[in-house]
């Protein structure tokens, strides 16, 4: 279904657009501060053009009618398990995990990044061709395999943290799509008493986190060292903060990785509680645009879409900001376009793209 060239420029959501550049642009401005005078300086140069790179997906993906995309939902979904399968088997170890598939030029493929994009497509697609407003059991194990068999590869990479992204969309998912209290219960059950089985299945490093994210203090100077570091740069920030490439903790390199997984505890040190209020109101204004156009979405799959695409978002600023001042156990996740990364940069915005199509959607053809 064609989409009019003005009517693209005219009806997309600018203001949802206008908001996430704007947090682009705060994150830019950290990641250069945060590697001034590193050997990584040159790192806001890259996160500028992934940015730019992201743009062009989103203007891809508003003009592709998205139940062209939810019919290719198979070929995607097949593809997902290839490249991930493939990560498993030639991808890069970096940090003692394979995540990534290298390019050229230096640049890497996070393939799980992918998987999040399939991931809501192919939630929206199951659940909006239920015959039903309320979910089975039968409907629940099929969408629940469907899901876990990608989660299942991104968490043998290991990669805990995308695994549980998965999870997330699933989980609101299944909620819109009409899932029963009994259900609920019951699956709350199970997973109490699944739960002490999962430690096993962790690895080392990962049980290492979860008993640092409970009592930082055991091991300061390792495991732990992370956690405290990012709470001393978040309480240093004060109210005003300290300027940007004035924060001591992230200028004297305290601070680990400030300008990915620790991005807003750099930001927090060098521009204070006014300066999170900010972000955290870009990121309320971003949701809340998207969650709008969920209840403008022409019909069902549309605002599954949108509300996936919400809940992965809320899922990484929760996590990601709940791990800066220890109130959630340290992970891979990054903060939406605010991290260093290009794979999600991409995947942001590719599903940014997605909610302007279903906006589009709106105004025929």
């Amino acid at each position: 279904m064609p989409v009019v060239r003005y009517r693209v420029f005219r009806d997309l959501d600018w203001p949802m657009l206008l908001v996430a550049l704007a947090i682009c642009a705060l994150g830019i401005l950290q990641i250069y501060s945060a590697t001034h005078g590193t050997p990584s300086r040159n790192a806001w140069m890259k996160q500028t053009v992934w940015l730019g790179g992201g743009l062009f997906l989103m203007w891809l993906l508003a003009r592709v009618d998205y139940h062209n995309l939810l019919g290719q939902v198979p070929v995607l979904y097949g593809t997902t398990l290839g490249l991930l399968t493939l990560t498993l088997a030639a991808g890069n170890y970096i940090w003692g995990s394979k995540r990534w598939i290298p390019l050229f030029f230096g640049f890497r493929f996070q393939p799980a990044e992918l998987g999040k994009l399939v991931i809501v497509l192919l939630v929206a697609r199951y659940l909006s061709e239920l015959r039903s407003d309320r979910l089975e059991w039968g409907d629940l194990l099929k969408l629940g395999v469907l899901v876990g068999i990608p989660a299942g590869l991104v968490l043998a990479e290991p990669d805990l943290g995308t695994t549980l992204t998965y999870v997330s969309i699933l989980a609101i998912g299944i909620f819109f799509g009409g899932i029963r209290w009994q259900h609920v219960l019951i699956i709350l059950l199970i997973a109490v008493v699944l739960l002490p089985c999962g430690w096993f299945l962790l690895k080392d490093y990962q049980k290492t986190r979860l008993l640092t994210f409970l009592d930082p203090m055991r091991d300061p100077t390792g495991s732990g060292y992370q956690v405290i570091q990012s709470k001393i740069a978040v309480g240093a920030g004060g109210m005003w903060g300290k300027g940007v490439a004035r924060g001591s903790q992230t200028q004297l390199r305290f601070l680990p990785v400030a300008y990915t997984d620790f991005v807003i505890s750099a930001f927090a040190e060098e521009h204070g509680f006014v300066g999170i209020l900010v972000l955290f109101g870009l990121y309320f204004l971003l949701l809340m645009q998207i969650v709008q156009n969920a209840q403008r979405a022409p019909d069902r799959a549309g605002m599954l879409i949108c509300m996936g695409v919400s809940s992965l978002l809320l899922f990484h600023l929760l996590v990601n900001a709940g791990m800066a001042v220890g109130r959630m156990p340290t992970t891979g996740i990054p903060l939406p376009l605010m991290s260093y990364g290009g794979s999600s940069m991409m995947s942001v915005f590719a599903m940014l793209g997605l909610v302007n199509n279903v906006r589009l959607r709106r105004f025929g053809t």
